[in-house]
């Protein structure tokens, strides 16, 4: 069955094309298509019939199906594409550069881009932080300018319902710190009415505990630009139509008669997860009192340097950066202060669409440039799971070698330029989460990328048909590392050592995300890392030996350590502790320990405790914000895989158990091979769900190899 939207598509989907070439993912709408429609295009656009199974099916015939199904969503360059949407926050910034700085759109992206939005509107006008969220302020308001911008009129029912919701929550005043920037920008809010960004951050010493160089990247790429635009005190025409009418429609008063200092801390309680901290509060006004005083030099100075850090990202990352808040504001600063005809800007232009990405619902904007890297590692190993389970199709083998060339071309090969003058570590060897071009690099990233390349080079299926192979000095590399990456406590973090103190999570501003100021060490990227360390060691046994034994204890001892009382590892990528208790119970079985070990034992109960009678698992997103396990109302292929994979990986004994997970997988396929969307499974910062969808294919046929191969011992 195909799925249905409240809103179907406005352009005719089969004009659609997916480019792809290194990873990077472009959809173009094509008049006059010169080529047939791919197999993952009309995958992608939901052109595709869905239909559940009439029969029965035994594992190997599932898996079979599985495999095969999926190696036809590999795009022609080797890897696999994907939405990687969710966030409601992004796209409004995307519109809202473009609206300033006269960014074109075609007729055609535009009319998805309202489709979109109206499929993601929930039934009280509202719209959340996410797709899965609540209606608040944050995402009504933004959104709801998005319809405005993509030439929606006020008196359309949808713009009419989201206009009633959020002035009856007080109107946008109330809107979030970030929300409060973007509003700054289209000019329909002041500057005066923001707490102070302060770019004189960035010429203070980096010895400061509180320097920007010490905080997790992508709130330092974040705010590094915004403390240009406050700097400058940036903000579109105030002559413009669309902005004289949005500010009437946004608030309760006149606008002009607005105090805007006082609406600096006003921020709608439905959407505050993180309250400002009292060292904050008190901080905010010092600096906000700085600000009616700063040195002009001094304030020029830190403007310098602040284009200069954002020039050597542009360069570092090919124009696309490390998300797609920074990329916007990037875009924004550069037209601002180099103008629309510098070659720099329409470098930047042509990235924007990287971040776009068209799917059932609409075309979205998503939380980066794509999870290339991160979904081909999973799905190599998946796939390679099911060659040992059921044999080596001839699709299946070339598959694997198309992503093994992916793959390979997709390491880092070498150190940015004076990398450690803007705060960037090496990452000559290590693996991106999307494309080679993007160039941050992710500690479980690297690691998953390099177990995929050691699997696919030592499996003895492959041999013939992976012939070239990657020079050990180059996994070599991304060893290397990865012992870097290792923080004091023994765990990895996501893109770097861990920088800061945690008192800087005190300083969090956002108000409505979780756990942003500083990287920490998660047990996800550790796990990671430890399997992969693990599996390198037995190919080459001489490389860093003791160095990575070493590593490995410590690992080990911070995922102990990490383990709570009820047996469980909380997930902080996936939902929730289904995935951090997989991660949890992989690690210690890569190190040799099995349902004998106590704290294997107790994450083994903890799963089983959260069975359902139907032999799945299903976990709510909920646990993510709340920080407990949530039941979902009905159980999910994804938190099922997961949760069997964790049991298996630690040689859980109780068959029966397994076997009734393994019989949910199977009811829920389709006849095709597939599995249906589900709920979201990926989340970041706490508060923000974000897909995946490729998991929906990658994690049960992994799950059915290591039953199906558990069978046949």
């Amino acid at each position: 069955m195909k799925t249905a939207w409240r809103y179907p598509a406005q352009t005719d989907l089969t004009k659609w094309r997916l480019s792809c070439d290194r990873g990077r993912q472009i959809w173009n709408y094509c008049p006059n298509p010169a080529e047939p429609q791919t197999f993952f295009e009309r995958y992608a656009l939901g052109l595709t019939d869905k239909q559940p199974k009439s029969v029965d099916t035994s594992v190997a015939e599932g898996l079979r199906l599985g495999s095969e199904f999926y190696c036809k969503l590999q795009s022609s360059d080797g890897h696999w594409a994907g939405d990687y949407g969710g966030p409601l926050f992004l796209l409004p910034g995307l519109l809202i550069v473009c609206y300033v700085c006269s960014i074109p759109l075609s007729c055609e992206e535009r009319e998805e881009m309202v489709r979109y939005l109206r499929n993601s509107q929930h039934s009280d006008g509202g719209w959340g932080l996410h797709t899965s969220d609540k209606s608040t302020m944050f995402g009504t308001v933004l959104n709801y300018i998005s319809m405005r911008i993509l030439g929606v009129p006020a008196t359309d029912p949808d713009s009419i319902r989201a206009r009633e919701l959020f002035l009856s929550w007080g109107g946008a005043l109330s809107i979030p710190s970030w929300g409060k920037f973007w509003l700054c920008v289209l000019n329909v809010y002041s500057w005066e009415g923001t707490n102070c960004i302060l770019p004189e951050l960035w010429i203070m010493p980096t010895s400061l505990p509180v320097h920007p160089s010490r905080m997790w990247c992508h709130c330092r790429q974040v705010y590094l630009p915004m403390g240009y635009c406050y700097a400058r005190r940036l903000s579109h025409l105030q002559s413009d139509p669309l902005v004289q009418s949005l500010r009437c429609e946004l608030y309760l008063q006149p606008y002009d008669t607005i105090f805007w200092p006082s609406h600096r801390t006003n921020i709608c309680s439905r959407d505050i997860y993180t309250p400002h901290h009292p060292a904050l509060i008190f901080l905010l006004r010092i600096l906000n009192r700085y600000e009616a005083t700063h040195t002009h030099w001094v304030r020029e100075l830190a403007v310098t340097e602040i284009l200069r850090q954002i020039k050597a990202d542009d360069e570092f990352s090919d124009f696309i950066s490390i998300g797609p808040i920074s990329k916007v504001i990037q875009t924004l600063v550069t037209w601002h202060s180099e103008g629309a005809e510098s070659n720099r800007f329409h470098k930047h232009v042509t990235r924007l669409r990287d971040y776009l990405w068209m799917g059932t619902d609409g075309l979205k904007m998503q939380g980066t440039n794509g999870s290339q890297l991160w979904d081909t590692a999973l799905a190599v190993q998946s796939l390679v799971a099911s060659i040992n389970a059921g044999g080596l199709s001839d699709d299946v083998r070339h598959t694997l070698k198309n992503a093994h060339a992916w793959l390979r071309e997709t390491q880092i090969q070498d150190n940015p330029p004076d990398y450690g003058k803007f705060y960037r570590q090496a990452n000559k060897g290590a693996f991106p989460f999307s494309t080679h071009d993007c160039g941050w690099i992710v500690s479980d990233c690297t690691a998953e990328g390099l177990k995929a390349l050691l699997i696919l080079e030592t499996e003895p299926m492959l041999r013939n048909s992976i012939s070239d192979m990657t020079p050990s000095q180059q996994l070599f590399d991304g060893v290397d590392i990865l012992l870097q990456m290792q923080n004091s406590d023994g765990g990895y973090a996501s893109y770097e050592q861990k920088r800061g103190g945690v008192f800087l999570e005190a300083l969090n501003p956002s108000e409505v995300f979780g756990d942003i100021m500083i990287d920490y060490s998660y047990t996800e990227c550790t796990s990671a890392v430890i399997q992969a360390l693990s599996l390198f060691s037995q190919s080459y046994p001489d490389h860093r030996a003791g160095a990575i034994t070493r590593a490995l204890g410590k690992m080990e001892n911070f995922v102990r350590e990490k383990q709570r009382p009820d047996g469980s590892w909380v997930g902080s990528w996936g939902v929730c502790f289904t995935y951090g208790t997989w991660f949890g119970l992989e690690a210690l079985a890569a190190m040799g320990h099995f349902s004998s070990d106590s704290a294997v034992r107790k994450g083994c109960e903890f799963l089983l405790e959260r069975q359902r009678p139907d032999g799945g698992w299903g976990e709510d997103f909920e646990s993510c914000t709340k920080g407990r396990y949530i039941q979902h109302d009905r159980s999910q292929v994804v938190n099922t895989s997961w949760a069997l994979m964790a049991l298996m990986a630690v040689e859980w004994p109780d068959r029966i158990v397994l076997e009734k997970g393994v019989k949910f997988l199977l009811s829920q396929q389709l006849i095709d091979g597939d599995w249906s969307e589900e709920e979201i499974k990926g989340v970041f910062n706490k508060s923000c769900a974000i897909v995946y969808s490729s998991y929906k294919n990658i994690f049960p046929i992994w799950a059915l190899s290591k039953w199906q191969l558990l069978v046949n011992k």
